[in-house]
């Protein structure tokens, strides 16, 4: 993994099958909060990215992430649901929505 440009576009990684059904199990309203919130991102350089106070993109330290990630990262999806990511590249590869910032970190 390669961290890029900050000034680049932050391009989303939709991909992992936990994350597709974390988003399709949301009720309507936040599933089209989270849409809303993924497309506000899509536009966006990691620069904002890093600093965004409705993300809040931070890293998890309270577990190892998996092999060959350098670090796993939670940001607000919607007001009360939060994401896990990883910065790959240019990349946003998203992980998973949780329903809350502590079950993000895996605490209850």
């Amino acid at each position: 993994m390669v961290a890029s440009d900050p000034d680049a576009p932050a391009r989303l990684d939709l991909n992992n099958p936990v994350f597709q059904e974390n988003l399709l199990a949301l009720q309507k309203p936040d599933r089209h909060a989270a849409l809303d919130m993924l497309g506000r991102l899509r536009q966006m350089t990691w620069n904002p990215v890093y600093r965004d106070n409705g993300l809040k993109w931070e890293k998890i330290v309270s577990f190892k992430p998996p092999a060959g990630i350098d670090a796993v990262y939670s940001l607000r999806i919607t007001q009360p649901r939060w994401a896990t990511a990883y910065r790959d590249g240019d990349f946003i590869r998203l992980l998973t929505i949780a329903s809350g910032h502590d079950s993000t970190y895996g605490k209850k």
